[in-house]
């Protein structure tokens, strides 16, 4: 007789993954790496200190919450290390040790290890922890020195008026400005954004979505579409957080419309609202509607309804027959 010890069957189908949970961390990683390394340079080593912090610290919490709940380690498979970079990448320079410290703790254990892990989390746990600082500590996240003297951002100075003190197009793409140290430099986050899209890590439409839609309402209201782009945190969320699969819809429809979203909820904060910057709030508020945008943008299996999928996934859910 055979012996099939150590074989395990499994239902179909059994088409292998083009990409790992693992991998897809490493590659996200592998994007910021030169965000960083521009980060360090212009606004020294501050910087780097603070992103070693924020990666170390959101490692251990995520490790310390599944040691004493006696659940599988993930630490390995990156995500946390991705949460700690784009954490840090939202804090201004002059920000305390502490913070990140805090920050990470708030994402880890509340925004995601409490609600299943990775995957199951309902919105992004930096941008959710981003906010979180924001409101709790506003004169450390809003205060951005510069050689020692405190600066306003390029988004401050529109918001004020003061378009004659407010940095040009070249300063704002190459990111030789003021702002949270790691959403500065737009043609490195361009560049790591194509390099997750040719790598099919992140799907375009999100990120266009999002951009052209700030791009074009931000004409309509008086603005200047490209100079929005290019300033605040944009171009950061739209590659690198609105991009997250667990909060973002399934399905290619839905991705548009969430990009869209995104835009259309941060040009109304940014030109309407008391706040210089949208993005943050932008995102998490679609976060929380993805949801919804999933349920009417499913794709219809033929010979049946929408709402008969819904209808037998309740049914499956409450141990009814379909």
């Amino acid at each position: 007789m055979s012996d099939y010890t150590g074989l395990y069957g499994s239902s179909s189908p059994h088409d292998h993954a083009a990409h790992t949970t693992s991998s897809i961390m490493r590659d996200v990683a592998f994007a910021l790496m030169p965000i960083l390394i521009f980060a360090t340079l212009y606004f020294g080593w501050k910087a780097l200190l603070l992103t070693v912090i924020s990666v170390a610290s959101s490692v251990f919490w995520e490790w310390l919450f599944e040691k004493l709940l006696k659940k599988p380690i993930t630490i390995t498979d990156f995500s946390a290390v991705v949460t700690g970079m784009l954490l840090a990448f939202n804090l201004p320079v002059s920000a305390p040790w502490w913070l990140p410290v805090i920050g990470t703790a708030f994402a880890i254990l509340l925004v995601k290890q409490l609600f299943g892990g990775i995957g199951k989390n309902f919105m992004n746990p930096a941008l959710a922890a981003r906010c979180f600082l924001l409101v709790s500590f506003p004169t450390i996240m809003m205060t951005f020195p510069v050689d020692g003297m405190t600066a306003a951002t390029p988004l401050a100075y529109l918001k004020t008026g003061a378009l004659d003190q407010a940095p040009g197009y070249v300063s704002c793409f190459l990111g030789v400005i003021n702002g949270s140290f790691g959403e500065t430099s737009k043609i490195l986050i361009l560049l790591g954004g194509m390099y997750l899209i040719v790598r099919k890590v992140i799907d375009w439409r999100i990120p266009v979505g999002f951009l052209g839609t700030v791009f074009i309402l931000s004409y309509l209201f008086g603005g200047d579409g490209l100079y929005q782009i290019l300033t605040g945190g944009v171009m950061l969320g739209a590659f690198f957080m609105a991009t997250d699969y667990s909060t973002s819809p399934m399905n290619q429809a839905g991705r548009l419309i969430y990009g869209i979203g995104c835009g259309l909820m941060t040009v109304i904060i940014r030109f309407f609202g008391s706040y210089p910057e949208g993005a943050s709030f932008s995102i998490l508020f679609m976060n929380v509607v993805t949801p919804l945008i999933d349920r009417y943008t499913v794709r219809r299996v033929y010979g049946t309804g929408k709402q008969h999928l819904f209808k037998s996934a309740k049914n499956a859910k409450e141990g009814e027959k379909p």
